[in-house]
């Protein structure tokens, strides 16, 4: 059970990422797309300047007692991007290659995706620099409660909203939780999301981004005119994002011919029997040793497979301006944040794939956050069920109000869904005006 204090410390971090991004400088790396997008939005350059420097940087120093006696000082960031539209909301990330210049460029991913769904929030995120596989349950506790503890005047739920990102999960949240509502004197649960069911968590939280990769892919295929029944899918993670979207399109009647992980993938074009191998990495923590039928694929290989669907959903930069012209799915949808680098965004464009791009998505884990937040500030539940129809809801209209901009203004779907996200933010600066 997570909330078990004796799990050891593998069992509450299960890194599947790498670092964010490969770039110099991931930010600058990540705004490219910003820049085009306001380019032809013409937006006003008072506004440009507003929304490309973020409100709020911080670094905190973290001491914690280790188990052997000894203090260690880790270093930790919280970036509050943009809160125009409301709290900040970003994940917690724990990695030996946590920097400003990643938390940044996070925060403002953030900030656009969350105007991308239209939800009331602004962009945020948080990391410290650290290797939690080797921390002890009580250190990493004492970690993330110092940690908390240095970022406390930004939290809140009117405020600053954190959930679990990359080694962080429902644990470190209820620690987060806590530590926040024993300085509040009272019980507070809607200052973080992605927390166990029990403390306030919402259901169907887990699954949500892999739904909302289901739920566009969907509506992609409809688009372009293409059959969902037997539409071939290959899947590039089988973590939770790539593992629940291969479960879910493959339940809809796709075949899921291709997964992969960091252990290698394999390749069936007669179709993976997905829920066999979800059971094996259940089991065993990686698709090695899955006794799947099919051939040895390596991640490199299954990103150029003759698809239907590719789903990137683990690693960034994995379609880049090297291998981009060798892609032969017909559509891309990017499980993971920034698995495409700007460089290959021309090379696909030209080859007419059809991407639907990571802030819309993989949209769907922050947009039941957004309902765990409501549930939690008005101590009423939903059902499973409703909480799934809601998401439906906003992913089928956020992918409707993306592909209608993206056809009259004749440019890709990033694009679009870069320039319906600035243009809500932007217009919301303009109405509230510039407090002096």
């Amino acid at each position: 059970m997570s909330s078990d204090l004796r799990l050891p410390t593998n069992s509450i971090v299960k890194p599947d990422k790498d670092t964010f991004l490969d770039e110099e400088n991931p930010f600058e790396a990540m705004m490219s797309r910003f820049d085009r997008a306001a380019q032809l939005l013409d937006l006003e350059p008072g506004l440009y300047k507003v929304l490309r420097h973020p409100e709020k940087q911080i670094t905190v120093s973290i001491p914690v007692l280790m188990d052997n006696g000894e203090v260690e000082v880790f270093t930790g960031y919280r970036v509050l991007y943009n809160t125009s539209r409301g709290p900040a909301k970003g994940g917690i990330r724990f990695d030996t290659q946590v920097n400003m210049e990643e938390v940044k460029a996070l925060a403002a991913w953030m900030t656009w995706k969350c105007a991308v769904v239209n939800l009331p929030f602004g962009g945020a995120k948080g990391g410290v620099i650290c290797d939690p596989l080797k921390l002890s349950v009580g250190e990493l506790e004492r970690l993330t409660r110092r940690y908390t503890s240095g970022i406390i005047n930004t939290l809140g739920p009117d405020s600053d909203v954190p959930a679990p990102d990359v080694n962080t999960n429902e644990r470190v949240m209820a620690w987060i939780m806590d530590t926040y509502s024993m300085q509040m004197r009272h019980t507070v649960t809607a200052v973080v999301t992605g927390k166990p069911v029990e403390l306030g968590g919402s259901l169907g939280r887990r699954e949500a981004t892999g739904r909302g990769c289901m739920i566009v892919t969907k509506s992609a295929l409809a688009h372009l005119g293409m059959p969902v029944q037997g539409a071939t899918v290959a899947v590039q993670g089988f973590g939770n994002v790539g593992s629940v979207a291969a479960d879910l399109l493959a339940k809809e009647g796709c075949k899921v011919v291709a997964i992969s992980d960091k252990s290698g993938g394999l390749y069936n074009p007669d179709g993976i029997d997905v829920p066999a191998a979800i059971e094996h990495v259940r089991k065993h923590r990686s698709l090695e040793g899955f006794g799947g039928t099919g051939n040895a694929v390596s991640n490199e290989e299954l990103l150029t497979l003759d698809v239907d669907v590719l789903v990137p959903a683990a690693l960034e930069n994995v379609i880049t301006s090297k291998n981009a012209a060798k892609i032969r799915a017909r559509i891309i949808c990017e499980g993971a944040n920034g698995p495409t680098t700007a460089g290959a965004d021309s090379i696909l464009d030209e080859k007419g794939v059809f991407v639907i791009p990571d802030i819309l998505a993989n949209a769907g884990g922050v947009t039941v956050s957004y309902f765990e937040w409501v549930q939690d500030r008005s101590a009423y539940f939903w059902t499973e069920d409703t909480v799934n129809e809601r998401l439906t809801a906003i992913m089928d209209r956020s992918f409707a109000d993306v592909l209608q901009l993206a056809t009259q203004h004749k440019v890709n779907m990033r694009t679009a869904a870069y320039m319906l996200a600035i243009s809500r933010v932007a217009t919301v600066h303009r109405l509230r005006g510039i407090y002096a």
